[in-house]
């Protein structure tokens, strides 16, 4: 396993790390998800995702579980939550990026999580209705207070991101660590072209979500629509809508056919691709079958096989890369 440091923190995150969205608590048993754990773990993944959402917290509860029947030595290893969404059910105090809520939500998220602390707390979305001051303040008091370690975003702009630097530049409080965007050969804007002068100038972290764009480039629909696969859960349409677009389907035959050229499998080499990246510090995967999680580990491997002339041919199927800042 290779150790990148989280943004410019002394944080040592696992390139390739565990999530549990969709997967945890609903799409498979918890003996599975407990498999899934200990495989990653012995090959090195130190940083499990979570988030207070995610089966309406019923995933923390199964991880919480997990980590506690595992009893692996607690410094060995990185759980994240996220707070902004509630659960489904939420009141309008039980959601959002108050005061109330941020601390409120850490404390539900350690109870479920059997944990003294959390490693890193996302704020899940970014939240119109609360200052940004009352939202880093209290990120700032829960790592004062050691029930976190490191605060950060996910799918925020760069523009809210720098919103909150600066108010922790003015209060001098701990702004934030990291970011957790989509990032995929498919979706590159905010990776690759948004976010580079918080990259060069803040050294922004980020632990990346959907390398495989929702299984679509693990190029399982490049022929037919199985049914045995998450886009086909209730309530996921908006997600089955969204990715599978036929021209992104056309792409991902033709990298398909380039995978298999380099020497490795379609997933195992978009997640390479992800990890050619220097400013994503972790690519969070979200395997469900054993055998799956195994495959994609061997993405560390793989990343030596994408050359300049392969991923110059990546570029030239992809016809999407983005136009680069001036500085």
């Amino acid at each position: 396993m290779e150790y990148r440091s989280l943004g410019k923190s002394g944080l040592q995150v696992s390139a390739l790390s565990l999530g549990s969205w969709l997967t945890f608590g609903k799409q498979i048993t918890d003996e599975v998800a407990g498999q899934l754990m200990e495989i990653a773990y012995e090959a090195g993944v130190n940083f499990f995702d979570n988030a207070e959402i995610y089966a309406n917290g019923q995933s923390e509860v199964v991880m919480g579980n997990l980590l506690k029947e595992k009893n692996w030595d607690r410094s060995s290893y990185i759980v994240s939550s996220k707070l902004f969404f509630g659960s489904s059910q939420a009141k309008p105090n039980q959601k959002g990026l108050s005061r109330k809520h941020i601390m409120e939500g850490c404390h539900a998220a350690l109870k479920r999580l059997q944990l003294d602390y959390v490693d890193l707390l996302f704020c899940h979305r970014p939240d119109k209705n609360t200052p940004i001051e009352e939202t880093v303040w209290a990120m700032n008091h829960l790592i004062a207070q050691g029930k976190v370690l490191y605060w950060g975003t996910s799918e925020w702009s760069a523009s809210e991101l720098m919103e909150a630097y600066l108010v922790a530049e003015k209060y001098h409080l701990i702004g934030p660590t990291m970011e957790q965007p989509q990032y995929n050969m498919l979706v590159r804007d905010k990776m690759e072209k948004e976010y580079l002068h918080l990259f060069k100038h803040y050294g922004l972290g980020t632990s990346i979500w959907s390398p495989l764009a929702s299984g679509l480039l693990s190029g399982k629909y490049n022929q037919r629509m199985p049914t045995d696969t998450r886009m086909n859960t209730d309530g996921l349409e908006w997600l089955k809508e969204r990715t599978l677009q036929e021209q992104w389907i056309e792409k991902t035959c033709r990298l398909t056919e380039l995978a298999a050229k380099t020497g490795v499998s379609m997933p195992v080499f978009a997640l390479a691709w992800c990890l050619k990246n220097p400013n994503v510090s972790t690519v969070i995967l979200g395997a469900s079958k054993t055998a799956q999680l195994q495959e994609n580990l061997q993405a560390i491997e793989a990343v030596k096989q994408l050359t300049e002339q392969v991923l110059e041919e990546v570029e030239q199927i992809l016809q999407n890369k983005p136009e680069q800042p001036q500085f």
